[in-house]
């Protein structure tokens, strides 16, 4: 690498033959006065630095795990061109590990009066807002010799969104309620509590849904059919407390609980309900209310992007407390929670009672995989004390899961990678038995 002012000075100098140091800093000088004019004009020649122009455009959004590419625009006012090294620094969060030095590095060169731009191509490794720090410039001569440094502030933000994984199971999902809403040809009558239409009886309907009064009207036999209920509203609650805090394979409940909401929002909102959001730990940290359809998905990913838990106790009565004045009127409650005894029993069961009187109450929790691989293990002294270990972990999630079944909550309990999907499908229960 070259290099630059007094290092290259004394570095040409010191390649002298030592008898040219005897006559001592005026004689060397002397004798390389063209090395001297050689690194003036290199640094009268290298571009001006605290007078360039800098602006930043492209993207500002980004799913987790996805690219954003912000790009950075350098206008140079001077008459010497720019030949530069820049460093576009961003948190460390900002890209893959390891991969920082060649993202945030650029060379470019700039004639006098024009400008240039480059890009930076950001991949997240984590949710939230990633602001750009500094661009530090550093300007060269053509010889190398010297060079001008100096340091811009640019703004600039990337929100980076949660990934909603568990949208592939949104299909699946829809076809089931199309068959709930009689909307498809299947041999059993779409179950729900609002009366639809009649059509003719088909071998494999239920005899219930037989209506006699219209058949005796007609010549064929006549079924009713029925349809789940719209227009329910439903309020998804987020405990953005300590528990959720635990991490579950790579990233924390917290982040499983939302990919959760994602696809119960999306396939509450195609069943024509509405759906709020509330995330709670001490405070309010996100309220969503109101959102058509269309805007429902956009906003619960933008105010879930910055949502990170928080390592403190969740108050159980301030949550209960939001939540009733949040849905003044009957709806399904979701809770997304921990099922870990002691916030249960002493946080949320005294409670409990001032939600199922008037709502409807899911509560789903993210269970720890490793704790079902622990409680298959054996082989040794540890590995048996691993499975007892996790047996009564489990055991004690169970006992109280059924503490709340008993005060009348349909309790979800799955992996990181299950809970979306049974969410969904406990939701689409409660649907078909018209209990929203």
């Amino acid at each position: 690498m070259a290099l630059t002012g007094r290092a290259a000075l004394l570095a040409a100098l010191g390649s002298l033959p030592i008898g040219i140091w005897e006559p001592g800093w005026a004689g060397i000088l002397a004798v390389n006065a063209p090395l001297a004019v050689a690194c003036a004009c290199d640094f009268a020649l290298a571009a001006p630095v605290r007078q360039l122009g800098l602006t930043r455009s492209g993207g500002t959004s980004a799913r987790l795990g996805e690219t954003a590419d912000v790009t950075l625009t350098i206008t140079n006012p001077s008459g010497r061109p720019l030949r530069a090294h820049i460093r576009d620094a961003w948190p460390p969060s900002s890209w893959q590990p390891g991969t920082e030095v060649e993202a945030s590095r650029h060379h470019v060169t700039v004639p006098a009066g024009e400008r240039r731009r480059i890009t930076t191509r950001l991949r997240p490794t984590r949710r939230g807002d990633r602001q750009a720090d500094r661009v530090t410039i550093r300007s060269y001569g053509p010889l190398r010799l010297f060079s001008r440094q100096s340091t811009h502030m640019v703004p600039w933000t990337v929100r980076v969104l949660p990934p909603f994984t568990s949208r592939k199971h949104l299909p699946s999902k829809l076809a089931r309620l199309r068959e709930l809403d009689g909307r498809t040809s299947v041999l059993t009558r779409g179950e729900g509590t609002e009366f639809d239409s009649l059509r003719e009886y088909v071998p494999g309907d239920d005899t219930r849904s037989i209506d006699w009064r219209a058949t005796a009207r007609q010549t064929s036999v006549a079924v009713r059919t029925w349809r789940p209920e719209r227009d329910r509203h439903i309020l998804v609650v987020l405990d953005t407390g300590r528990t959720s805090a635990g991490r579950v394979g790579d990233a924390p409940r917290l982040d499983a609980s939302m990919d959760a909401a994602l696809l119960l929002a999306a396939l509450a909102s195609r069943a024509g309900d509405r759906v709020d959001l509330l995330a709670y730990n001490r405070r309010v940290h996100a309220l969503v209310q109101g959102r058509t359809a269309n805007d429902l998905l956009p906003s619960l990913v933008n105010a879930m992007a910055t949502l990170e838990p928080e390592l403190v106790e969740t108050n159980a009565r301030g949550l209960t407390a939001m939540a009733l004045r949040t849905a003044p009127r009957r709806s399904l409650i979701v809770l997304l929670t921990s099922l870990d005894a002691a916030p249960i029993e002493e946080g949320l069961l005294p409670v409990l009672p001032q939600l199922t009187q008037r709502h409807t109450v899911l509560l789903a929790s993210v269970a720890d995989p490793h704790i079902a691989r622990m409680a298959t293990a054996r082989g040794n002294t540890e590995a048996i004390y691993e499975a007892a270990a996790a047996a009564q972990a489990q055991t004690d999630r169970q006992r109280t899961a059924e503490q709340l079944r008993r005060h009348g909550v349909t309790v979800v309990d799955a992996t990181p990678d299950d809970l979306a999907p049974a969410l969904a499908d406990a939701y689409l229960a409660l649907k078909a038995a018209g209990r929203l």
